[in-house]
């Protein structure tokens, strides 16, 4: 397929699916781990892309998300984080993000990549701590979050299945958090 007239098979009246500025963006509903449904299903609703929040509310809307066992979704917040925030943070939400995204591949059954993923993630986020010398940023507890994300990974090697996003969603605030 060339780059202009595309069409696709599985899409009503064939033509690509474009956003509201006319970039292509797959339209087709998702489930709560994100992964494509069929045109017309009933998917999960997506979260809005490029919305600015304050550090505190990205925390408390993705680990609503993780609680929710949507962890594709909780990485789109950190995403959004990543994008929008200072420059000085970007790397600890990239971190967060990963992690998410590796609870995502896990939860769906890619269990190299996410364990790949949950590792990465802690490593980055546990980085920008040391790096900072902030040891709670926004309240999250990264060593305990890292340390979740490693033992995750292992777990997910050791007994090579998937896993419940649900039931596996990391604390970010802690217990008390």
């Amino acid at each position: 397929m060339g780059s202009t007239g595309e069409t696709y098979s599985d899409r009503p009246g064939g033509a690509r699916d474009r956003d509201t500025e006319g970039r292509a963006r797959n339209a087709r509903p998702r489930d709560g781990l994100g992964r494509p449904l069929p045109y017309g299903a009933d998917g999960v609703p997506r979260q809005p892309e490029g919305v600015v929040r304050a550090p505190e509310e990205t925390v408390t809307e993705a680990q609503r998300l993780l609680d929710e066992g949507k962890p594709f979704h909780a990485h789109e917040v950190f995403e959004d984080a990543w994008k929008a925030g200072p420059e000085e943070e970007r790397e600890l939400w990239r971190g967060l993000a990963q992690l998410a995204v590796g609870l995502t591949h896990a939860a769906r059954g890619n269990l190299t990549g996410g364990a790949r993923l949950l590792r990465r993630g802690a490593g980055a986020a546990v980085a920008w701590v040391s790096d900072s010398g902030r040891d709670r940023p926004h309240g999250i507890d990264v060593e305990t979050v890292a340390a979740w994300a490693r033992e995750l990974a292992g777990e997910v090697e050791r007994e090579g299945r998937a896993v419940d996003a649900a039931a596996r969603a990391p604390r970010l605030r802690g217990a008390g958090g």
